[in-house]
């Protein structure tokens, strides 16, 4: 039959996040592309002898998610100690110890996750005491991966004593005499560019290529598999982008996936030439490289986090900012005067505004329109800045699961009452007309956007308890729309991604309920999953048990 479809989902309840219909229940896909969407009694005109026939089973049918922050080259590595689920000292060497009776020749003890909480009142390398990973060096980071953690046997190993005060991969700490604690600030900027990688490679064993190789991978498969369609990696050098080619030639790149390039404090006009050319390089829908990832400020955890007034727990502090705001100011006007998009890691209000300010003058001087940069966290402005974002056509890159209860507990302390209002101010941004794009900012945060769509919706954790800033929330609608339509628009791909509308790519997902009728007892989104996954109108994703 000619313009038969491919693929024809029917009986569905199928969301576009489009306004012409907002709602249909069946669609056809044909090439690559949503051709047709209408209603199962006109489905049979697209079907033909090859159609492949879905029938969603009055389930929810949606675009493809788009998440917009993802570090899968990070991921996790099954030969580290997986800590995202402790938060206390004797649950933490509980894990150490179960560890080391399965890898009794692990030469590092190695681990990720770690909550700062986890401590109780001790620093955090007081965990890994040698008595503890019986004599060997241990390297941890933070659940944020912004700090690394070292014990003593760990610090001999890099060399650091007193007289250090920066390695390749961070700013070591040191305590009142001078002395190194173990903790090494700065991870998240240092480490994971190029020459703090390599430090750590020659080093630490979880830092070989194979080993990031093999994170990559497992990261890939959990990202079909919770189906999201494209993945935007934020922060890379130009050395890391063969690791994707060679994931999408081993046909392991089933998502789509955007690259950003890292750019620290001293990057070169050199090395935005070698991005520029990259970007040239790898350019196409499946595997694109180009934006640009910059950190005004870390974290507030760890009180590096800018504001403009001292933290509540430490008033001799309101954190820092890695530039000066006028020299920030002047690099992101070269970078817009490039045309490059840049993603900018921007926590405390004082950081925010920075930003926020440094955009408006490159739109001033440079005449620019639609370049959509991004602010990604955007954890506590300043209430007056919240409808810059719209103003000044900026997106706001978040992620839900990080203000869960569960996981804000010390953030909370570190901002207090008085600024806990306007954390993650969800509802205000999109009330003002900002452009919301969600993600999961793994592996800080369970990938999985069924968990951030329900975080969003609830700000509770994930027994439903303990809900806080609740006038912050937002609909499904909403949420769902920053998680496809908001991640499209935040990356330049809202004229064929983000909804299911005829002409568009055909990336679309099955999921296992009708998650409209779950919006009142949103913990039911907990126990809903991805049945199939389409990417570019092939099937990357299938349950076993969905026919």
């Amino acid at each position: 039959m000619p313009g038969a479809a491919d693929i024809l989902i029917r009986n569905g309840m199928v969301y576009t996040v489009d306004d012409a219909p907002a709602s249909a229940t069946a669609v056809a896909i044909a090439e690559g592309q949503i051709t047709w969407v209408g209603e199962n009694r006109d489905a049979r005109d697209h079907a033909g002898s090859r159609t492949v026939e879905i029938d969603a089973e009055g389930h929810t049918v949606m675009p493809g998610v788009i998440d917009s922050h993802n570090h899968v080259r990070l991921g996790t590595d099954p030969g580290s100690i997986d800590l995202h689920d402790v938060r206390t000292t004797r649950e933490v060497r509980e894990r150490v110890t179960a560890w080391l009776a399965a890898h009794p020749d692990a030469e590092w003890v190695e681990a990720e996750g770690l909550a700062y909480e986890s401590a109780e009142g001790r620093s955090l390398p007081d965990l890994f005491y040698e008595s503890i990973t019986g004599g060997r060096p241990a390297f941890a980071t933070t659940y944020d991966v912004h700090n690394a953690i070292l014990n003593q046997s760990g610090l001999d190993r890099f060399g650091i004593t007193r007289d250090v005060d920066w390695v390749p991969f961070g700013r070591v700490e040191k305590d009142a005499d001078g002395e190194p604690t173990g903790v090494i600030h700065d991870f998240a900027v240092m480490g994971l560019e190029r020459a703090g990688q390599a430090a750590l490679a020659n080093v630490v064993p979880g830092y070989s290529d194979d080993r990031r190789y093999g994170r990559l991978l497992h990261s890939l498969d959990l990202a079909i598999e919770f189906g999201i369609t494209t993945v935007v990696e934020p922060q890379n050098s130009v050395d890391d982008l063969p690791m994707f080619e060679r994931a999408r030639v081993e046909s392991r790149l089933r998502s789509r996936l955007v690259a950003a390039f890292f750019h620290p404090p001293g990057t070169s006009d050199e090395d935005l030439d070698e991005f520029a050319d990259a970007s040239k390089r790898w350019d196409d829908d499946r595997f694109r490289a180009g934006p640009i990832k910059l950190y005004i400020d870390d974290v507030v955890e760890a009180h590096t986090a800018a504001f403009f007034e001292p933290y509540a727990t430490d008033p001799s502090t309101r954190g820092t900012l890695f530039y000066e705001a006028d020299v920030f100011t002047e690099l992101m006007a070269k970078l817009d005067a490039r045309g490059f998009q840049t993603f900018t890691h921007s926590m405390g209000d004082r950081g925010i505004r920075t930003v926020l300010d440094a955009i408006e003058h490159a739109q001033r001087v440079n005449g620019s329109e639609d370049f959509r940069h991004q602010l990604v966290h955007v954890e506590c402005p300043h209430p007056a800045d919240v409808p810059r974002f719209a103003e000044l056509g900026v997106v706001a890159c978040m992620q839900p699961r990080h203000f869960a209860p569960d996981v804000a507990a010390q953030w909370r302390e570190e901002v207090g009452p008085e600024r806990e209002r306007w954390a993650a101010p969800w509802r205000s941004l999109a009330r003002s007309g900002g452009v919301l794009a969600f993600s999961s900012d793994w592996n800080v945060s369970e990938m999985d956007p069924l968990v951030g769509i329900y975080s969003a919706l609830t700000r509770a954790d994930l027994r439903g308890k303990d809900a806080w800033t609740t006038e912050e929330t937002v609909d499904l609608a909403t949420a769902i729309r920053a998680y496809t339509m908001g991640g499209a628009y935040a990356n330049h791909v809202d004229d064929r991604r983000g909804s299911i509308t005829p002409g568009k790519q055909a990336d679309v997902i099955v999921l296992s309920e009708d998650v409209f009728g779950l919006e009142q007892e949103p913990a039911a989104l907990l126990d809903t999953h991805v049945e199939i996954a389409i990417v570019d109108g092939r099937i990357e994703h299938r349950r076993d048990n969905f026919v």
